[in-house]
């Protein structure tokens, strides 16, 4: 008697029996899995990174469907301002140092592997306080259009953000 494989066929050596392979990942899964990859590939990303006394600095290091793939840089006393990302969600990891975010009212320091998710219009503000320079990676999707800066928030400043680093990091997003 034969099987069905010996009367059809392999069914995955027909690629029009196959789904289409996702053009990009289609969760904040997929997306914290995809930082968590490129961050694995140290040289792929280190030999890139670039220091700026003036500003922090920034290499787009991948585009793909929907999506961009930002490598930063900050100096101690760098940081972002208050900010949203208008209509796009991410993704962003520390590759090396520790970054302070405060958001909500809520400062967290992000080390090497700490993960954050965000969606279109969370508001937040992140610094490097402390005295190394520090390399982070941030996914954004769809791709970034705009980052309208916010007022400071009313009791935002160095001051505050540095009384907010004894908060413990968040886990990482699944």
């Amino acid at each position: 008697m034969n099987s069905d494989i010996e009367i059809a066929g392999d069914p995955l050596a027909l690629p029009h029996l196959m789904p289409p392979a996702p053009g990009h990942p289609s969760t904040v899964a997929g997306f914290a899995g995809m930082a968590r990859t490129i961050a694995a590939d140290r040289p792929g990303w280190q030999p890139l990174v670039r220091y700026d006394p003036a500003t922090r600095w920034y290499h787009r290091l991948r585009t793909g469907p929907g999506y961009e793939v930002w490598l930063l840089s900050w100096l101690p006393g760098q940081g972002s301002g208050r900010h949203d990302h208008g209509q796009s969600s991410g993704v962003f990891t520390v590759l090396e140092g520790e970054l302070t975010e405060h958001a909500g009212g809520v400062g967290r320091t992000l080390r090497p592997d700490d993960l954050r998710a965000f969606a279109p219009g969370y508001v937040h503000e992140v610094v490097n306080l402390s005295l190394l320079p520090v390399v982070s990676l941030h996914i954004y999707f769809p791709g970034l259009t705009e980052m309208p800066m916010r007022p400071p928030h009313a009791r935002t400043g160095v001051a505050e953000v540095a009384a907010c680093t004894a908060a413990p990091a968040t886990p990482p997003a699944g």
